[in-house]
């Protein structure tokens, strides 16, 4: 399975829509989702990802399911060393890598910044049960920390292939063979829910996700199960923050959610 999570393009986020730059990047975006096999299309009910996620369904002739549990997680809080008033991120590294808690997967939303805004415990874990409530209905069910896929054939793979597909095709068309038939999702949402999701599905304080990777917008975060043991599934990044789109179509990275100029070469 592939989970494709797609920030919206630049934002205007008075209007709640894109700015004129972020429709010609939602533009350039539809352009390269259109020539793939996607099983579903989802979307955030913000209208900045409903726009984004227009282009592409205009393009294609197809229609999104609206996740309103993938809306932007903003449950603010008072930033105690700027004074800023809004997301539960964007901190100062001396404040935030200092407490243990916000260091922890779980227990980040107990630490003294975010237990001051309860609806953030309240609905990070409301997040995370849906989202593994989608996989299960694409035969993925969560086990511990990973994933169970009950309806799969078993199968076990010691190593990944070395060689190229010259030296082993019967393991490489078998591997296209399956690439034909698992389900491709696609789902057009925003930078911290899509942080918040990845931090469920690898195991990883969201706080680190966020602080630590720049995802621009209308770029792809690419997810992929891999299935090597029994029928065991652990979901793997391929790609994080792919804005090749933008590169070919000769559009700049855009500056939001970063804090620094975004690499262009």
């Amino acid at each position: 399975m592939k989970i494709i999570f797609v920030r919206h393009g630049e934002p205007d986020y008075v209007n709640d829509s894109l700015t004129e730059k972020g429709w010609r990047e939602a533009r350039l975006l539809a352009e390269r989702i259109s020539r793939w096999r996607v099983t579903e299309f989802y979307c955030s009910p913000l209208g900045r990802a409903r726009d984004t996620a227009s282009c592409t369904l205009e393009k294609t002739n197809r229609t999104a399911i609206t996740l309103d549990w993938m809306k932007e997680f903003y449950y603010p809080i008072d930033d105690p060393i700027t004074g800023r008033h809004g997301v539960p991120w964007d901190l100062i590294p001396s404040y935030w890598t200092k407490d243990p808690l916000l260091m922890d997967m779980d227990r980040w939303v107990e630490a003294d910044l975010t237990a001051k805004n309860p609806e953030i415990a309240q609905n990070y874990k409301i997040v995370w049960k849906n989202l593994d409530q989608l996989l299960a209905s694409y035969g993925y069910v969560r086990e511990g920390l990973f994933y169970r896929m009950p309806d799969a054939t078993e199968k076990f793979v010691v190593q990944t292939a070395v060689e190229g597909e010259d030296e082993y095709p019967e393991v490489y068309s078998q591997i296209y063979a399956e690439d034909e038939k698992e389900p491709v999702i696609v789902i057009f949402c925003h930078l911290g829910i899509t942080c918040l999701a990845l931090s469920h599905l690898l195991n990883i304080p969201f706080e680190l996700l966020t602080h630590g990777f720049f995802i621009p917008t209308t770029s792809l975060t690419i997810v992929s199960s891999e299935q090597r043991w029994s029928n065991e599934a652990y979901f793997r990044v391929q790609r994080l923050g792919d804005v090749a789109h933008l590169a070919s179509g000769g559009e700049t990275i855009s500056t939001a959610g970063s804090f620094a100029k975004p690499f262009e070469g």
